[in-house]
């Protein structure tokens, strides 16, 4: 029988992997490739249905490789030279000639991208058609999850959930699909006692994703790309504007990772929980901490996992895609927590460190990828800080204190039912202020 450890272990493995740009377009991208993989001659005709948290997400984002934004020429682009082999790094292996192919694609050929009515977080379907074949693909669950595949009159695979048929074939509106999840069973210290006894060889990887994020933040730290929120903050530091402490660290070089990923850089970073930026979220403010307070290997893989595993937590109950912004509810939380582990602090402190961030960033909205982003995640990565410090301190929100309840497990789902349900409304206001704005066919 599996133990609880080698689920979690198993859950790092499938949550933390390498992504190169915006997780939502890149996912879309992916389809595109496999649906061609599948037709085997060009598109003659093509049809693009999304989910409204992937079309939101995607509308505004930059594309590594390309100056152009949105899934119009990410859809391109996995079609032009996608591998879908390539996962959600995808888009690395494009040569110069091919993104300009696909930018030409985008110019002149038709791209249908329609947002569909499903509860479903993450969902893309890809219909393709040829002079002699047709295809169909859909990922639905998480970016890379595909659950049918499907050429000419041949099933190749077929692994949705029969709700989730029911609602796209229907056209009507349901609950999403609950899949069954130890997140739901256990709690935050059976999360960080499991991680405390792991072998340092199962999460080794885990490091791979901090040398990835410090590259992307460095490219953000010396290039003019996205806003230059990095940017910025580093100079401010050098002017003497903002002190150089382990706070203004953690916004600088978590900003500059994401100037850069929203900017296109075309370089892969470690993702966590199905998205780019929160990997930047959940890793970065922990290498601030590292700089000032080095640790060895193996402790810095474990607060990792500790960051990573709380976002997750967190996200089974907010949702994959949510109306609000992952990386200031979730990701940060993560950090934070992973934060409080690395200074020492005891259960008590960990709790208190995720309870101030529920306090204080709960209400930050998620109005898709884009340039802005850096700005919410040097929030995100400033307030990760802040809540470790001053909960080890003894310094923490007190029970039934807003959405903060009496336990740590109680505030988290408290959180999830703002999230999830509590803002459905608000993110169906917030996509059509982005599509009355942007003007999207």
């Amino acid at each position: 029988m599996i133990d609880l450890r080698d689920k979690l272990i198993d859950i790092l493995k499938a949550e933390v992997k390498p992504a190169v740009g915006c997780t939502e377009p890149v996912a879309v991208a992916l389809a595109c490739a496999k649906a061609k993989e599948l037709l085997g001659e060009e598109v003659v005709k093509n049809q693009i249905l999304v989910s409204p948290s992937i079309y939101k997400n995607a509308m505004c984002v930059g594309i590594p490789g390309t100056e152009r934004l949105g899934l119009k020429i990410a859809t391109a682009m996995g079609f032009v030279g996608g591998k879908s082999k390539d996962g959600l790094t995808l888009l690395e292996g494009l040569s110069e000639e091919q993104v300009k192919e696909s930018e030409q694609y985008v110019d002149t050929k038709p791209i249908s991208i329609t947002p569909i009515n499903t509860t479903e977080k993450v969902y893309i379907e890809v219909r393709l058609t040829g002079e002699n074949n047709t295809s169909k693909v859909i990922i639905t669950t998480k970016h890379d999850n595909f659950v049918y595949l499907q050429r000419n009159d041949e099933v190749l695979l077929d692994e949705m959930v029969q709700e989730v048929k029911e609602e796209i074939q229907q056209e009507k509106t349901i609950e999403p699909v609950e899949i069954e999840n130890i997140m739901d069973t256990i709690t935050i210290k059976d999360l960080v006692e499991n991680v405390e006894a792991m072998n340092f060889e199962d999460i080794k990887f885990l490091l791979d994703g901090v040398k990835m994020n410090m590259d992307m933040a460095k490219y953000g730290l010396e290039n003019k790309v996205g806003i230059g929120v990095g940017k910025g903050i580093k100079e401010s530091i050098e002017e003497g504007l903002l002190g150089d402490g382990i706070m203004t660290k953690a916004m600088m070089l978590t900003a500059a990772a994401s100037d850069a990923r929203m900017g296109g850089a075309k370089l892969p970073v470690m993702s966590s929980n199905g998205s780019g930026n929160h990997g930047l979220t959940a890793i970065l403010p922990i290498v601030a901490y590292t700089l000032k307070y080095p640790q060895d290997d193996e402790k810095l893989a474990k607060a990792l996992a500790i960051s990573h595993l709380v976002t997750g937590y967190i996200k089974n109950y907010t949702g994959r895609l949510s109306a609000v912004c992952g990386c200031g509810v979730a990701a940060s939380t993560g950090a934070s927590a992973g934060i409080s582990w690395l200074m020492g602090g005891d259960m008590k402190h960990i709790y208190g460190a995720i309870e101030n961030m529920i306090a204080d960033l709960s209400g930050m909205i998620c109005d898709g990828a884009k340039a802005g982003c850096a700005l919410k995640l040097s929030s995100a990565a400033s307030a990760a800080v802040q809540s470790a410090v001053i909960a080890k301190q003894g310094y923490t929100v007190p029970p039934l204190n807003g959405i903060v309840g009496e336990q740590v497990e109680q505030s988290i789902k408290n959180l999830g039912e703002v999230s999830d349900k509590g803002m459905k409304i608000t993110d169906e206001i917030i996509l059509n202020v982005m599509n009355d704005m942007n003007k999207v066919d």
